[in-house]
């Protein structure tokens, strides 16, 4: 089953908004352990998919899937973000 346009359309924006975040990112000293990023990370898309849980359309599996998806894509964008870290804490 294909996600609704309307479900895509808010995917999309969430994770433009989340790159977004991620971008404004400094990393300073003293920095946070690896754990504690992961975390924070963790917290972030929490926080992202609940926002947006609220505002998908459709039945409730079309919603679920969704909040699935975009759970998944914010998830794929802290990867590079936490690798960035990594070779940041590395550069200590």
């Amino acid at each position: 089953m294909a996600l609704l346009q309307a479900n895509k359309d808010l995917i999309s924006t969430g994770m433009k908004e989340f790159n977004v975040l991620l971008n404004q990112q400094v990393f300073t000293d003293p920095p946070i352990t690896e754990e504690a990023m992961v975390t924070v990370l963790d917290d972030w898309v929490n926080f992202y998919v609940n926002y947006y849980r609220q505002h998908v359309v459709g039945e409730e599996q079309e919603r679920d899937r969704a909040v699935q998806e975009l759970r998944q894509q914010l998830r794929t964008l802290c990867a590079p973000f936490l690798d960035k870290y990594k070779a940041f804490l590395k550069s200590l």
